[in-house]
């Protein structure tokens, strides 16, 4: 009896035992797929960017990712939020990680962690905060010391501040957090670097040595689950090399035994300020889709499913609009874009009815015509799954297989689970389209305040001079987009162009990517770049008068780089030449003379964007903005929130260039600058559909701006508008978005 006793506790126990350890996961992998739990699995994720929403959207759009039939959400960790200055960390409100993991957890599905931490991802500085471009010796993405382990030591204590640190950091916080999936969290990959190849090409012997290392870095520090490395063709072991792209077809791993990994299907595209909007055919989406699975792809991640809007000054670039909507099938605001998001949700749920035999065979490839193939799984169970294509981008094809006949359209593919019943063609859409307005809500702006910034204010305490011309974000280390370069000018009464009527010309030549020029407090001119043409050279006529004339230049940033090698060296602001034209001594340089600098705006320094220092600014109340439109001007305004659940958004006409906040959250920057480009319907070309589609030249590129619902509260609620050009706000609107299937 007594050894029954034992054997049945000792029986209890180990059920206990492995209960508990079922709660955690194994991933690993082999050459068809991402093993979880002993199972190879087809997984479908979508990126999701934490930053680029409201913790209050969280639950909502990864329910609506897992109705979408997604497995996982990816997401990148933003380096440069969550360590604003070197040791102090930030991860609060729309900055919490672990808090949206857990929100991924909840939902029931996993995440795949990608830490970068160089993100690229049309980010400000690529992720990278600022003050790392300042570390001695410091260059980035190489195998350089100080980007990877600097330690600085200061009275004794050395602290690590590189790549290394923050790498590490967040490896901890999740094990802190038991996220991963071997502690049984929903982790299940981790990405380390980002789309390295271009640069470890570019840097040579260094580029692969920081590659090789960092790969080693982050295997080491035993997380439990896959590392990879995306657009990396030499991924050391174990790290998994994986593609991005329109189409990753054509993608093999670097080795036979790694699976076939698709980490950014592009499902749009970013848009930029001066550019147009760009759209992908679900049609095509869904055809790169199951080209990739029936080529023996396993894991598929849409860059992005909802792309989210870049709030504050986070857009990157530069000149990537606020909107980061990329024709996500989740829209910007959260709400469900559809055909895209229904079609890709058949094509998920066809492609799952496929998984046993497509996890468990390589496909046997026949010939069904000149464009078209038959891509049959057979597992040894019996099962039995066919992709039908065809490859005709004009013409629609009748084939015969197993004895069936199949009508194919264009530049399609037909999934058959049971290789007989075709259901899903990728070409043939059957969810109803969203049509998506802008409606007015019955909300009304109270009187509107100004105040003007003073371009004739004396010198103060935070401005300095020295003799030349220096690099904009030497002095503002981005804590603003504007920097001010003031000298002098003196003129002769005895210059000719006085008395002949006529004017001189100033020429400037910027790598800034705005610029505003101001003769004694007035407006001449603006310059303005483009995402291609960042240096700009401003010409005009400029009035100057008999005596000492001041020369304002403010320089603006619309987003620091966030690409390329080297990316960190590039320079911003007014490097000269500065020339006048036309005086009696022919040319003037002025660029070696005494500059004044001035970081920031006045308004910035009374942070008028907030509303506990409202009170005490004096404003000009209820003043005629509409005939009150000065250059560098702030208006502000108070507003009820609109009764109902619908995303909000201002729409900003009559404005020309600035930034928004309410109730103290900036809304980030906007611009009313129109779209240019090649805008046509898309249509079919000799090889493929076309990856993007464009339109909305000759109107603005972004005219509405998210606004958080969360961030109103039901009355008083106040709106600040910084206008650098002197539009008028009085023709701001707040709408409501809608979507409703058409």
């Amino acid at each position: 009896m007594e050894a029954n006793s034992a054997s049945k506790w000792f029986f209890l126990c180990m059920v206990l035992f492995l209960s508990l350890q079922l709660t955690k996961c194994a991933v690993t992998y082999d050459r068809k797929a991402i093993v979880i739990n002993g199972q190879r699995r087809i997984l479908f994720s979508g990126s999701i960017h934490y930053p680029r929403s409201t913790h209050n959207m969280w639950e909502s759009l990864v329910q609506k990712a897992k109705d979408g039939g997604l497995d996982a959400i990816d997401t990148y960790v933003f380096w440069n939020v969550h360590e604003p200055s070197p040791g102090n960390y930030n991860f609060k409100g729309r900055y919490d990680l672990v808090r949206f993991i857990k929100t991924v957890q909840k939902a029931g599905l996993y995440v795949h962690l990608r830490i970068g931490p160089y993100v690229c991802a049309e980010w400000n500085f690529g992720g990278f905060p600022v003050w790392l471009k300042y570390v001695p010796g410091i260059s980035f993405r190489t195998d350089n010391e100080p980007f990877k382990v600097y330690v600085s030591v200061s009275v004794s204590v050395s602290v690590c501040l590189a790549m290394q640190k923050f790498t590490h950091k967040i490896v901890q916080m999740m094990k802190d957090e038991s996220l991963f999936a071997s502690q049984g969290g929903p982790i299940i990959l981790s990405q380390i670097e980002n789309e390295y190849e271009p640069e470890r090409k570019a840097f040579g012997p260094a580029g692969y040595a920081y590659m090789t290392w960092a790969a080693k870095m982050a295997v080491g520090l035993d997380t439990g689950v896959p590392w990879v490395m995306c657009k990396e063709d030499d991924a050391p072991d174990p790290v998994i090399n994986t593609c991005n792209g329109f189409y990753c077809d054509y993608f093999s791993p670097n080795k036979p035994y790694k699976p076939t990994l698709w980490t950014e299907a592009w499902s749009g595209w970013y848009t930029e300020f001066g550019g147009p909007i760009h759209q992908r055919p679900v049609e095509d989406l869904a055809f790169a889709v199951a080209r990739f699975i029936q080529k023996g792809g396993s894991f598929v991640n849409y860059y992005m499913y909802h792309g989210g809007t870049n709030f504050e000054r986070t857009a990157g670039g530069p000149f990537i609009t606020t909107s980061y909507d990329y024709d996500a099938p989740i829209d910007e605001y959260g709400l469900i874009r559809q055909p895209k998001y229904g079609h890709l949700k058949q094509l998920h749920k066809a492609i799952k009815l496929c998984e046993r035999a497509l996890v468990s065979a390589d496909p046997t490839i026949t010939s069904l015509g000149t464009y078209e193939k038959a891509y049959v799984f057979s597992s040894k169970s019996g099962g039995c799954a066919a992709f039908l294509s065809n490859y005709n981008p004009r013409s629609t094809a009748s084939v015969t297989f197993n004895n069936q006949n199949y009508h194919l359209p264009p530049w399609s593919i037909s999934i058959l689970p049971d290789c007989k019943t075709a259901v899903f063609n990728t070409a043939k859409v059957g969810v109803q389209t969203s049509q998506v307005q802008m409606l007015p809500t019955k909300t009304e702006f109270h009187s509107w305040d100004t105040f003007n910034e003073d371009l004739l204010a004396a010198e103060d305490d935070s401005t300095f001079t020295v003799s030349g011309l220096l690099e904009q974000l030497n002095i503002t280390r981005d804590t603003t987009d504007y920097l001010w370069y003031t000298t002098s000018v003196d003129i002769s009464s005895s210059e000719s162009f006085l008395h002949q009527g006529q004017h001189p010309t100033l020429s400037v030549k910027s790598t800034g990517h705005a610029m505003h020029v101001f003769i004694n407090g007035h407006l001449s001119g603006s310059v303005f770049g483009t995402k291609e043409v960042v240096r700009v050279t401003f010409t005009g006529d400029v009035d100057l008068k008999a005596g000492r004339n001041r020369l304002s230049l403010l320089s603006i940033a619309v987003g620091l780089p966030n690409i390329g090698s080297h990316y960190e060296t590039r320079s911003t602001g007014i490097l000269g030449p500065v020339v006048i034209h036309g005086l009696d001594e022919g040319t003037r340089d002025l660029s070696w003379q005494k500059w004044s600098y001035k970081v920031g705006l006045k308004g910035e320094s009374m942070n008028l964007d907030s509303p506990n220092s409202i009170s005490s600014v004096d404003w000009v109340q209820g003043s005629q903005v509409a005939e009150n439109q000065q250059p560098l001007t702030w208006h502000k305004t108070h507003f009820e929130a609109p009764e109902g659940e619908e995303p909000l958004a201002l729409e900003m006409t009559g404005l020309g260039k600035g930034q928004v906040w309410i109730n103290g959250q900036s809304i980030g920057r906007y611009w009313n600058v129109y779209a240019i480009g090649n805008c046509s319907e898309c249509s079919y070309s000799d090889t493929f559909r076309p990856k993007k589609c464009q339109f909305g030249c000759g109107q603005p590129t972004q005219k509405w701006y998210h606004v958080p619902r969360s961030w109103l509260k039901p009355t008083n609620n106040l709106l600040v508008v910084f206008e650098e050009l002197g539009g008028d706000p009085s023709k701001i609107k707040l709408v409501k978005r809608s979507a409703t299937s058409i």
